[in-house]
């Protein structure tokens, strides 16, 4: 699918999904258009719930009478909750079956990210090329920009050539959203050196060599986990098991060091006279840890542009999760990742010759 850049940029969004649903969706939502004159929204859920926005212009609302739930199982959320906002909203990415338009350009939830995951890879299948989706999403770094991390919870065990596709995907992303054109690309391990890691590691790391010395990637070599946030690459590639135990382990560290500093701050008198005086330098440590700034992870290597919220999100975040969104569709990130992945497995298999893995072989 490709935008024209004069087409308006149309969003299905899941009202119903997260932790507080309309209550922040919406209010999300109507702060988004009136800094993005040239989106469109439609709204998915159910009406009655939805009346607030009655009137809104360039919004439209998409009925749905089911809401998948933070603690469904994910085939709830398949075979029983077929006309939930959820699948409603996933379903405006795909085209008619008389050959009618896509009805949106991207999507967006707050949902259960396993049911959002596993109704997307259903409804809209894979890119060609790809084996799985990945979640991508950024962290603030020391120079002041994001690392864009993935995969970070999609897949608990993957293979080299998932890795592979994962660094591709990711530097599409990043290309698209951060206008890094070759984005430099590191590969998560337990030390610099080739020699070092898993069997998969290794081999990934042969992968991502050859990628790079073919011109496919910018492949800058091993990184450490503290690389992530020294900025020391615009992407970090990881499996789904090691990326989402990083996430929720420096979302926790994150939380703590903010908990101290409220504890010593709030000690006794002169602490809280110093809290006053310091309360500039204060605010923007906030904002520069501030995870609202961040939200909006987006499920890659899927034939639509799917992004997940936190569950959690307040309005702040979620407009976030749907700027990162309309960003994505806006730049092309679908035709990005497609060209991409094309490319590089293609030229890898020509490189492999007779010898080229079946999944190689097949991509091509």
């Amino acid at each position: 699918m490709t935008v024209p850049l004069s087409e308006p940029i149309r969003l299905a969004v899941d009202c119903m999904g997260g932790d507080h649903g309309p209550s922040v969706t919406l209010p999300a939502c109507r702060a988004f258009l009136e800094k993005h004159p040239g989106a469109e929204l439609l709204l998915v859920g159910q009406p009655e719930a939805l009346t607030a926005a009655a009137g809104w212009s360039r919004c439209r609302v998409v009925p749905a009478s089911e809401v998948v739930t933070m603690d469904d199982p994910i085939d709830v959320a398949l075979r029983r909750k077929r006309d939930s906002s959820m699948r409603v909203a996933i379903q405006q990415l795909k085209a008619g079956r008389d050959g009618e338009p896509v009805q949106a350009h991207a999507c967006v939830s707050a949902g259960n990210t396993g049911a959002l995951m596993a109704v997307a890879k259903v409804l809209l299948k894979t890119l060609e090329g790809i084996d799985r989706p990945a979640i991508a999403a950024v962290v603030p770094n020391a120079t002041g920009r994001f690392t864009t991390v993935l995969d970070l919870g999609a897949n608990v065990d993957s293979s080299a050539q998932n890795l592979l596709q994962f660094a591709v995907m990711g530097s599409a992303l990043v290309a698209a959203v951060e206008g890094i054109e070759e984005p430099s690309v590191g590969l998560l391990n337990i030390g610099e050196e080739a020699i070092k890691g898993s069997e998969v590691i290794k081999q990934a790391g042969e992968l991502l060599r050859a990628a790079g010395s073919a011109g496919h990637l910018n492949f800058f070599g091993n990184v450490e986990g503290n690389d992530i946030y020294k900025g020391t690459t615009d992407l970090v590639v990881c499996d789904g098991f090691v990326g989402n135990v990083m996430l929720k382990t420096s979302e926790g560290l994150a939380t703590m060091m903010g908990n101290f500093i409220k504890e010593e701050f709030g000690r006794n008198l002169l602490t809280k006279l110093l809290a006053v005086l310091a309360l500039p330098v204060l605010k923007a440590f906030k904002h520069r840890v501030d995870h609202r700034r961040f939200n909006g992870a987006a499920l890659l290597g899927l034939r639509g542009l799917v992004f997940k919220s936190h569950g959690a999100a307040d309005a702040v975040a979620f407009e976030n999760a749907l700027a990162r969104a309309y960003d994505a569709a806006r730049n092309r990130l679908l035709d990005r990742v497609h060209d991409r992945i094309v490319a590089t497995l293609q030229a890898q298999a020509s490189d492999a010759g007779d010898n080229a893995t079946p999944a190689v072989a097949q991509a091509a």
